[in-house]
């Protein structure tokens, strides 16, 4: 049975990493963020709605999804990927990791980001 340590690590690694089936026809949001950061809360409503939204897609036409890593208390996590600043999103296609920003974003400046996936 996973401690409760390795559980987040077993989650992500199930949904971002290994996406079934391979190959995913969706591209994962990964964003690290923490309660405490005000860009944090400027930014993750617009990424809840823009991959809430079925008609939203990558460049290359993929799906998204989104996963929300609260760096305070996933801090290996974090480390893992080298999260320095906040926020920071991290896009994964077939459980590799294809791009990333950092920085509170405005939904146009998002979207050109989605559109190079």
């Amino acid at each position: 049975m996973p401690t409760q340590r390795q559980a987040p690590f077993l989650i992500f690694d199930k949904v971002v990493l290994n996406p079934d089936p391979p190959p995913s026809d969706r591209v994962v949001l990964v964003d690290f963020y923490a309660e405490w950061c005000n860009p944090c809360k400027m930014i993750s409503p617009l990424l809840e709605k823009l991959t809430s939204d079925a008609t939203v897609k990558t460049g290359s036409g993929h799906s998204l999804d989104l996963v929300t890593v609260d760096t305070d208390t996933e801090f290996d996590l974090a480390a893992k990927y080298q999260v320095r600043a906040l926020p920071t999103v991290i896009a994964f296609k077939d459980g590799k990791q294809v791009d990333q920003f950092v920085g509170a974003l405005n939904e146009a400046a998002i979207r050109h980001f989605l559109g190079k996936l």
